[in-house]
Protein backbone atom coordinates (compact mmCIF):
# COMPACT_ATOMS: atom_id res chain seq x y z
CA UNK A 1 0.00 0.00 0.00
CA UNK A 2 1.07 3.85 -0.63
CA UNK A 3 0.68 6.44 1.43
CA UNK A 4 1.31 9.91 1.19
CA UNK A 5 2.73 11.86 4.24
CA UNK A 6 4.21 15.33 4.71
CA UNK A 7 7.77 16.13 6.61
CA UNK A 8 7.42 18.56 9.57
CA UNK A 9 8.33 22.09 8.64
CA UNK A 10 11.87 23.21 10.10
CA UNK A 11 11.90 26.39 8.91
CA UNK A 12 10.97 28.14 12.40
CA UNK A 13 11.78 31.91 12.47
CA UNK A 14 14.83 32.47 14.23
CA UNK A 15 15.19 34.65 18.03
CA UNK A 16 16.76 37.21 17.07
CA UNK A 17 20.00 35.55 14.91
CA UNK A 18 21.10 34.10 18.12
CA UNK A 19 21.73 30.62 18.67
CA UNK A 20 19.55 28.86 21.56
CA UNK A 21 21.13 27.25 24.61
CA UNK A 22 20.16 23.61 23.56
CA UNK A 23 21.32 23.83 19.72
CA UNK A 24 24.50 24.84 21.19
CA UNK A 25 24.29 21.94 23.67
CA UNK A 26 24.19 19.73 20.66
CA UNK A 27 26.64 21.03 18.68
CA UNK A 28 28.77 20.80 21.51
CA UNK A 29 28.20 16.19 21.44
CA UNK A 30 30.85 14.35 20.98
CA UNK A 31 30.07 11.96 17.81
CA UNK A 32 30.07 8.97 20.42
CA UNK A 33 26.92 11.02 22.59
CA UNK A 34 25.33 11.88 19.76
CA UNK A 35 25.16 8.24 18.28
CA UNK A 36 24.08 6.90 22.22
CA UNK A 37 21.42 9.95 21.98
CA UNK A 38 19.84 8.49 19.16
CA UNK A 39 19.93 4.69 20.34
CA UNK A 40 18.31 6.12 23.06
CA UNK A 41 15.37 7.90 21.28
CA UNK A 42 15.08 5.03 19.36
CA UNK A 43 15.07 2.37 22.45
CA UNK A 44 11.74 4.50 23.61
CA UNK A 45 9.92 3.75 21.11
CA UNK A 46 6.67 1.33 21.62
CA UNK A 47 6.93 0.41 18.18
CA UNK A 48 10.01 -1.47 16.35
CA UNK A 49 12.19 0.85 14.87
CA UNK A 50 14.21 -0.19 12.17
CA UNK A 51 17.08 1.98 10.27
CA UNK A 52 18.32 0.26 6.91
CA UNK A 53 20.78 1.22 3.60
CA UNK A 54 19.49 0.53 0.37
CA UNK A 55 21.72 -2.16 0.68
CA UNK A 56 20.03 -3.92 3.29
CA UNK A 57 22.50 -2.97 5.93
CA UNK A 58 20.93 -2.45 9.56
CA UNK A 59 22.54 0.85 11.09
CA UNK A 60 20.07 1.20 14.22
CA UNK A 61 17.46 -0.72 15.78
CA UNK A 62 15.56 -1.16 19.25
CA UNK A 63 14.65 -4.02 21.53
CA UNK A 64 11.44 -4.37 19.98
CA UNK A 65 11.87 -4.70 16.13
CA UNK A 66 15.29 -7.12 17.45
CA UNK A 67 12.27 -9.37 19.42
CA UNK A 68 10.29 -9.39 16.16
CA UNK A 69 12.78 -10.30 13.63
CA UNK A 70 13.90 -12.79 15.78
CA UNK A 71 10.57 -14.20 15.21
CA UNK A 72 10.37 -13.89 11.58
CA UNK A 73 14.00 -15.07 10.71
CA UNK A 74 14.93 -18.60 9.65
CA UNK A 75 17.27 -20.45 12.57
CA UNK A 76 20.77 -20.56 12.39
CA UNK A 77 20.72 -16.32 10.41
CA UNK A 78 22.36 -14.14 11.97
CA UNK A 79 20.85 -12.34 14.75
CA UNK A 80 21.13 -8.83 12.55
CA UNK A 81 19.43 -10.56 9.63
CA UNK A 82 16.56 -8.70 8.57
CA UNK A 83 13.63 -10.65 7.43
CA UNK A 84 12.21 -11.10 4.04
CA UNK A 85 9.20 -9.82 4.93
CA UNK A 86 10.05 -6.63 5.95
CA UNK A 87 12.92 -6.73 2.96
CA UNK A 88 10.11 -6.82 0.72
CA UNK A 89 8.41 -4.08 1.87
CA UNK A 90 12.05 -1.94 1.64
CA UNK A 91 12.15 -2.99 -1.84
CA UNK A 92 8.85 -1.79 -3.01
CA UNK A 93 9.96 1.39 -1.40
CA UNK A 94 13.03 1.63 -3.10
CA UNK A 95 11.28 0.68 -6.91
CA UNK A 96 8.89 3.22 -5.73
CA UNK A 97 11.89 5.59 -6.52
CA UNK A 98 11.22 5.34 -10.21
CA UNK A 99 7.51 5.00 -10.43
CA UNK A 100 7.01 7.85 -8.18
CA UNK A 101 10.23 10.07 -8.54
CA UNK A 102 9.80 13.15 -6.07
CA UNK A 103 6.74 11.91 -4.14
CA UNK A 104 7.08 11.23 -0.61
CA UNK A 105 5.68 7.71 -0.23
CA UNK A 106 4.99 5.01 2.84
CA UNK A 107 4.96 1.44 2.05
CA UNK A 108 2.65 -0.17 4.42
CA UNK A 109 2.07 -4.19 4.47
CA UNK A 110 0.11 -6.44 7.43
CA UNK A 111 1.09 -10.13 7.86
CA UNK A 112 0.42 -12.86 10.66
CA UNK A 113 3.39 -14.58 11.84
CA UNK A 114 3.36 -18.01 12.76
CA UNK A 115 2.90 -17.64 16.16
CA UNK A 116 -0.44 -15.52 15.20
CA UNK A 117 1.45 -11.92 16.08
CA UNK A 118 -0.53 -9.65 13.45
CA UNK A 119 2.14 -7.28 12.19
CA UNK A 120 2.66 -4.08 10.70
CA UNK A 121 5.75 -3.08 8.59
CA UNK A 122 5.62 0.28 7.43
CA UNK A 123 8.78 1.92 5.62
CA UNK A 124 9.69 5.44 4.22
CA UNK A 125 13.03 7.44 3.46
CA UNK A 126 14.81 9.02 6.18
CA UNK A 127 16.57 11.74 4.08
CA UNK A 128 19.77 12.44 6.19
CA UNK A 129 20.74 15.12 3.33
CA UNK A 130 18.84 17.11 0.89
CA UNK A 131 18.41 15.08 -2.32
CA UNK A 132 19.82 11.84 -1.06
CA UNK A 133 17.63 9.00 -0.23
CA UNK A 134 20.06 6.38 0.71
CA UNK A 135 18.19 5.27 4.66
CA UNK A 136 14.93 3.45 5.33
CA UNK A 137 12.82 3.93 8.78
CA UNK A 138 11.22 1.09 9.04
CA UNK A 139 8.52 0.46 11.61
CA UNK A 140 7.31 -2.68 13.23
CA UNK A 141 4.15 -2.69 15.02
CA UNK A 142 2.81 -5.51 17.11
CA UNK A 143 -1.27 -5.26 16.21
CA UNK A 144 -1.64 -7.70 19.34
CA UNK A 145 0.47 -5.37 21.97
CA UNK A 146 -0.91 -2.20 20.59
CA UNK A 147 -4.75 -3.69 20.89
CA UNK A 148 -3.81 -4.68 24.87
CA UNK A 149 -2.30 -1.67 25.49
CA UNK A 150 -5.42 0.61 24.23
CA UNK A 151 -7.27 -2.48 26.20
CA UNK A 152 -5.42 -1.51 29.49
CA UNK A 153 -5.45 2.22 28.87
CA UNK A 154 -9.43 1.91 28.28
CA UNK A 155 -9.83 -0.58 31.90
CA UNK A 156 -8.04 2.56 33.82
CA UNK A 157 -9.95 5.46 31.83
CA UNK A 158 -13.59 3.83 32.53
CA UNK A 159 -12.51 2.39 35.97
CA UNK A 160 -13.64 -0.99 34.55
CA UNK A 161 -13.66 -3.67 37.58
CA UNK A 162 -11.10 -6.96 36.95
CA UNK A 163 -13.85 -9.08 34.93
CA UNK A 164 -14.38 -6.50 32.84
CA UNK A 165 -10.75 -5.66 31.98
CA UNK A 166 -10.32 -8.90 31.06
CA UNK A 167 -13.40 -9.35 28.85
CA UNK A 168 -12.47 -6.01 26.94
CA UNK A 169 -9.18 -7.73 26.84
CA UNK A 170 -10.10 -9.90 24.97
CA UNK A 171 -13.19 -8.12 22.83
CA UNK A 172 -10.14 -5.70 21.68
CA UNK A 173 -8.49 -8.66 20.18
CA UNK A 174 -11.74 -9.65 18.64
CA UNK A 175 -12.16 -12.63 19.65
CA UNK A 176 -15.78 -14.02 19.59
CA UNK A 177 -18.51 -14.04 22.40
CA UNK A 178 -17.92 -17.90 22.61
CA UNK A 179 -14.41 -17.47 22.94
CA UNK A 180 -14.13 -15.00 25.28
CA UNK A 181 -16.70 -17.12 27.55
CA UNK A 182 -14.45 -19.81 26.77
CA UNK A 183 -11.20 -18.51 28.18
CA UNK A 184 -12.85 -17.00 31.27
CA UNK A 185 -14.93 -19.73 32.28
CA UNK A 186 -18.26 -17.65 32.14
CA UNK A 187 -21.35 -17.96 30.19
CA UNK A 188 -21.78 -15.94 26.86
CA UNK A 189 -24.89 -14.52 28.61
CA UNK A 190 -22.23 -13.25 31.14
CA UNK A 191 -19.87 -11.78 28.97
CA UNK A 192 -22.29 -10.08 26.86
CA UNK A 193 -23.40 -8.56 30.60
CA UNK A 194 -20.07 -7.04 31.11
CA UNK A 195 -19.85 -5.96 27.91
CA UNK A 196 -23.10 -3.99 28.24
CA UNK A 197 -21.65 -2.54 31.25
CA UNK A 198 -18.78 -1.47 29.73
CA UNK A 199 -20.61 0.02 26.79
CA UNK A 200 -22.53 1.97 29.39
CA UNK A 201 -19.63 3.19 31.27
CA UNK A 202 -18.05 4.50 27.94
CA UNK A 203 -21.29 6.63 27.14
CA UNK A 204 -21.73 7.91 30.60
CA UNK A 205 -17.91 9.32 29.77
CA UNK A 206 -19.14 10.72 26.69
CA UNK A 207 -22.11 12.79 28.34
CA UNK A 208 -20.02 13.26 31.14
Amino acid sequence: MYLPYEEPNHNTPSSGGKESKSHLKSEQLQPESKADLLQAVIESFVDGILILTTERQLLHTNECARRICQQLISRGNSPDAIPEEVWRVCESLIDSRELFPGEKIVIESELETDRGVQLRIRARWLPVARGEQNFLLVILEDCNQTSQNMALSDAKKLGLTNREAEVWLLRRANLSYKEIAGQLYITINTVKKHLKNIHAKQQEMLWS
